[in-house]
């Protein structure tokens, strides 16, 4: 039987470079590992009960299955998906939370027609112009969020506030960190440093109430200097992409090393513990999951090429913020904050009500 305090999760099974093959086992190892949790499986009905058969598994009262027709491709536009593809798996995911017959959607598929079926269906919160992706990244004190990390290519001053906002509001809630401090990604630390867009939003940030600690560079980033980084999504993706370029790079150049000479074959036998251990300490699979924030419902994108287990982890950062209260809680410090501009002599932080206790 389900229970009213359930959460559902809708899941685009069509998504990704794999689609069902990591989808649906993903899915359903999550619910064996998880009470209070019922997931909703969109796709073509063939081709996930063949998944279903193969790993031995019958919908029941938690997982269930709903038709589509279409399926979205990963390099198609946006806007052919958004306005040709009405019963494609995305969007009736998407379509699913907005009915409230799902508190989430998680889909692997492709990003542009992710973000703007989105945006279309969902809607943005009030006081959010723009949603963003949000990223975990290890860092050496832990792990740091990120965003955008492209869905909006130009931003303004004030729409990197509200990065800012749902930023710290995301790692209040999830983290239980009462004053997540807040970086915003420059050239450089000193105020004069940036374009003009970037001077405006810190002046903003700083006046907003936030915990603001002022500009960081892209070395914080993996530095951990901040909880949550703030930048427009062309250089949130650039920076992205040129990290997991030099994780690739570092990696392929140990491999070869290792192999170099029977000396250095020998030598990687002896490292074999450490070098797992470092492996494990840097699993990109473990961050996968981004969140777009600012919509009406909650949306995670899942990286394409993700397996089963990173999926499961996309999966559990749905639940997690559906337990959060995401929503509401970035509905009510944005509303904080437009009260505060139109009350300057009101309370000058900015704090959601744990943070106040």
């Amino acid at each position: 039987m389900t229970l009213k305090s359930d959460i559902t999760v809708a899941i685009d099974c069509m998504g990704g470079d794999r689609g069902p093959h990591v989808t649906v086992p993903s899915a359903v190892n999550y619910l064996r590992c998880n009470l209070g949790v019922n997931i909703v499986l969109v796709g073509l009905p063939g081709a996930i009960e063949a998944e279903l058969r193969a790993i031995k598994f019958a919908p029941d009262s938690r997982l269930r299955i709903h038709a589509a027709s279409e399926v979205i491709g990963m390099d198609e536009s946006p806007v052919i998906a958004l306005r040709g593809k009405k019963d494609s798996s995305m969007r009736i995911a998407i379509d699913l939370v907005k009915r409230g017959e799902a508190q989430a959607c998680v889909s692997a598929g492709n990003t542009g027609a992710l973000i703007a079926t989105s945006r279309f269906v969902l809607k943005t919160l009030p006081g959010i112009d723009r949603p963003a992706l949000a990223v975990v990244l290890p860092t050496m004190k832990g792990h740091t969020y990120v965003l955008d990390l492209g869905a909006n290519v130009d931003c303004s001053a004030e729409q990197l506030l509200q990065f800012g906002i749902m930023g710290a509001t995301l790692v209040s809630s999830v983290e239980g960190k009462e004053r997540p401090s807040v970086g915003l990604l420059n050239i450089g630390e000193e105020e004069i440093k940036g374009n003009e867009v970037v001077k405006h939003a810190a002046e903003l940030l700083r006046d907003s109430g936030l915990n603001f600690y002022g500009n960081v560079e892209g070395n914080d980033i993996y530095k951990g200097t901040t909880d949550v980084v703030v930048c427009d999504g062309f250089v949130g993706n650039v920076a992205l992409k040129a990290s997991e370029g030099v994780a690739q790079m570092l990696a392929t150049y140990l491999r070869e090393e290792f192999k170099r000479n029977p000396l250095t074959r020998f030598a990687g036998l002896i490292a074999l513990p450490v070098l797992k251990a470092f492996k494990r300490r840097v699993d990109h699979r473990r961050y996968n999951g981004a969140s777009l924030l600012g919509l009406r419902g909650i949306v995670i994108k899942s990286h394409g090429a993700a397996d089963s287990h990173a999926f499961n982890f996309a999966i559990e950062r749905a639940v997690n913020e559906v337990r959060a209260g995401m929503l509401q809680r970035i509905s009510e410090r944005v509303a904080a904050l437009h009260h505060q501009s139109k009350n300057p002599s009101s309370h000058p932080q900015f704090l959601s009500k744990e943070d106040a206790a």
